[in-house]
């Protein structure tokens, strides 16, 4: 039987669970090598929050969670890599670092060590909380961004849709106040407005100062062209050479994630198949809604996790 053309799919943060990635490691001395790296690199008992705690709150922290999912997701994927013969590879925001082990564009020891600064670099980017994140549900993204310029035009402040995770859900990121009053405006619309555990208006120029930071360390790396195709988030387009990756991961922190377009792109280009590496199936779920909105037809095409 012929396997369908299969996109590999990376998790980022909000994928997390406790116990993630225990198993696996106390079967595989590479594999628990992947989690000293980061424990390491972190200079965080990771082991112990993601394994023995079970505290959510504590799971979440961005310093933390990095390093953490990005160990799983590339455990999981070298794991079973040799059962698969991907067309492509996509991972969502954090998820991107994975998809670019997974198709050797970066050391995958230099990319925990990468991953970890990230984590503290965003965590470190908002001391004074001046910012915040919301899932909003419910509207189409031309609602969202109309209310988003509203809000902008009347308080100078930023807010802006942040994530296209899909047609029907978005995460908006940007000042606290002018996130609040879009909030309470998409409330008034029927709208769903959820708040997410984060530390700062990730994907937003708020983030200018950390991704600048940031980039003098990616500035550093050897960047090799991809294995197979990685689908940036700052565009959802394909990539393969390492240098026009590397310049689109230097704006990936200040800018939007384009799942939605990523998805599309991915079905557009003859994917078939759409397979999850991660904690949980976050990722697959968010297939179904964005090909509906491509008018694929129900079972043209599968997804596992």
């Amino acid at each position: 039987m012929t396997t369908p053309p299969t996109a590999i799919l990376f998790p980022g943060q909000g994928s997390q669970a406790n116990g993630m990635g225990r198993r696996l490691a106390e079967a595989s001395p590479d594999v628990m090598h992947l989690w000293k790296k980061a424990e390491a690199a972190s200079g965080l008992p990771l082991r112990a929050i993601y394994w023995e705690s079970g505290d959510e709150n504590l799971m979440a922290e961005t310093r933390s969670l990095q390093p953490a999912i990005t160990v799983v997701n590339l455990a999981l994927w070298f794991y079973v890599c040799g059962r698969f013969d991907p067309v492509c590879a996509a991972g969502h925001s954090l998820g991107e670092f994975s998809a670019l082990g997974a198709a050797g564009v970066l050391d995958v020891d230099r990319l925990i060590e990468i991953v970890a600064l990230r984590g503290r670099l965003m965590a470190e980017a908002d001391p004074d909380h001046v910012g915040t994140m919301y899932a909003v549900l419910r509207l189409g993204l031309d609602e969202v961004e109309a209310v988003a310029k509203d809000v902008c035009d009347r308080t100078g402040k930023l807010v802006r849709v942040a994530n296209r995770n899909t047609p029907g859900q978005f995460a908006v990121s940007g000042h606290r106040e002018a996130v609040e009053e879009l909030v309470e405006e998409v409330r008034n619309r029927k709208g769903k407005a959820i708040p997410l555990a984060v530390s700062g208006a990730f994907h937003t120029p708020l983030m200018a100062e950390a991704s600048a930071e940031f980039a003098k360390e990616l500035d550093r790396q050897d960047w090799h062209d991809a294995r197979f195709p990685v689908y940036c988030n700052v565009n959802g387009e394909a990539l393969i050479e390492g240098e026009k990756i590397h310049a689109a991961v230097r704006r990936q922190m200040t800018s939007s994630v384009f799942w939605v377009d990523t998805v599309g792109n991915q079905w557009n280009a003859g994917v078939r198949r759409w397979v999850e590496f991660g904690p949980k199936g976050v990722l697959t779920r968010m297939v179904r809604p964005i090909l509906t909105a491509c008018n694929a037809p129900d079972g043209a095409y599968t997804t596992e996790h």
